[in-house]
């Protein structure tokens, strides 16, 4: 079953958690003793509605102060889909959660409040998203419910965001518009009839109908090694095989390969999933590969098709998003985490800080917790990556604080 990654994004009070909370209770993913204790906690607080926002808030300061501020993870099924949305705190404070939770969705759900229109956050979830070149993004204007359903409101949220729509770089982003009450569930999963005006899908038909080639990029193959698998039993004594997963496109039987950084070259001669042998496998697939000849591999090499070549550079030109309380300066060391491959780096400089809400860049000596700017890194030994914007899987890494080990940030090559 095909499975879409969500990401959702909002400011505080705008129905992120109420939304899901409504799509997991019109898809019957929720449990009957979830369902009741929904019903006991929207009652003792003297509501006339079921809090939804209880199904995805976990933490007892999520649900005491109505935010939320960790990323959690809910899944749910249809039929067609099985679906993996993270829920991510709006504020400011949290933009570093945002950016985790949106970095590994395909489609990105931005909440507006309809009586607030498009505000500075919505600026900064929206750029978010360019930067990590989410290709589905809906934007859904909450609390309709409140304005008496108004097309005028709507349409007029709608034009702000177009205009700021304007500003992205990103211009293969698909961008809907979706009018909802997530309290009552109108435009969620059923059509409302309070919004005659509005003709379009539901929140829900608008995921079903996605097609992977609308939310998936496609790009050059990359194969990072995880493992090299050698059974070393009667049945398999001479088995050499290169498992990891598979990015960017499709590889078959008989592509020419190169492995890095060694540039040796090869052929492809068999392509092992579990237990079945295909002659392609198809981006996204955990896979085993076969080499024509034995050749030294190991985890962290990198298997390319030998007319896709990446670059294989050690200093890069790098876009971060900062995670850490210690500020990052010029002169520091950290690990890099570049798919299975784990290198020493060394902070050249702070160019500059990226405003999100589009105003421009600032020249800057150094990035504090949540800001998001340019930075300069030299490496111990080269890396073999391609931009982000060319393929994200290999343009994407993390910095690792080798004392703590603590994912200080996460880096966008350009």
């Amino acid at each position: 079953m095909e499975v879409l990654k969500i990401a959702t994004a909002g400011s505080v009070d705008d129905g992120k958690s109420t939304l899901i909370g409504r799509l997991l209770y019109d898809t019957k993913s929720l449990t009957t003793d979830k369902i009741e204790a929904i019903e006991k906690s929207s009652k003792q607080k003297g509501y006339d509605y079921l809090d939804f926002s209880l199904a995805t808030d976990g933490l007892v300061a999520e649900r005491e102060q109505g935010i939320t501020i960790d990323v959690a993870h809910i899944y749910f099924s249809t039929a067609k889909k099985s679906y993996i949305i993270a829920d991510t705190p709006g504020h400011v404070e949290y933009t570093r959660n945002m950016v985790t939770g949106a970095s590994t969705s395909q489609v990105s759900i931005i909440l507006i409040d309809a009586r607030k229109g498009v505000i500075e956050q919505t600026y900064r979830h929206f750029f978010i998203n360019n930067l990590l070149r989410v290709k589905e993004v809906i934007v859904a204007v909450n609390k309709m419910d409140l304005v008496d359903y108004s097309e005028e409101v709507y349409n007029k949220i709608k034009a702000d965001f177009q205009a700021l729509n304007s500003k992205s770089s990103f211009k293969e982003q698909n961008v809907s518009y979706i009018p909802l009450s997530a309290i009552n569930g109108g435009n969620v999963a059923d059509k409302s009839e309070n919004m005659p005006w509005y003709t379009g899908q539901t929140v829900l038909e608008h995921l079903e109908a996605l097609e992977p080639e609308d939310v998936f990029e496609t790009g050059k193959v990359r194969f990072p090694v995880q493992t090299v698998i050698r059974p070393k039993t009667e049945e398999y004594h001479d088995f050499r095989g290169y498992a990891g997963k598979l990015y960017g496109n499709n590889i078959k039987v008989g592509d020419a390969v190169t492995v890095l950084p060694s540039l040796t070259e090869s052929k492809v001669t068999n392509i092992h999933f579990f237990d079945q042998q295909f002659d392609e496998a198809t981006a996204g697939s955990s896979i085993t590969l076969e080499l024509e000849n034995d050749i030294n591999v190991t985890r962290g090499d990198m298997i390319v098709k030998s007319n896709e070549l990446p670059k294989i550079e050690k200093d890069i030109n790098t876009t971060i998003c900062w995670m850490d309380s210690k500020k990052l300066v010029p002169g520091a060391k950290y690990l890099v985490q570049h798919n299975t491959n784990r290198v020493l780096a060394k902070i050249e400089s702070v160019k500059n800080v990226i405003a999100t809400d589009y105003s421009g860049v600032t020249p800057a000596t150094q990035l504090a917790i949540n800001e998001i700017g340019e930075v300069n890194i030299k490496l111990s030994k080269a890396l073999y990556f391609d931009a982000y914007n060319d393929n994200k899987s290999n343009g994407a890494f993390i910095l690792i604080d080798a004392a703590t080990n603590t994912t200080a940030g996460v880096g966008f090559i350009n």
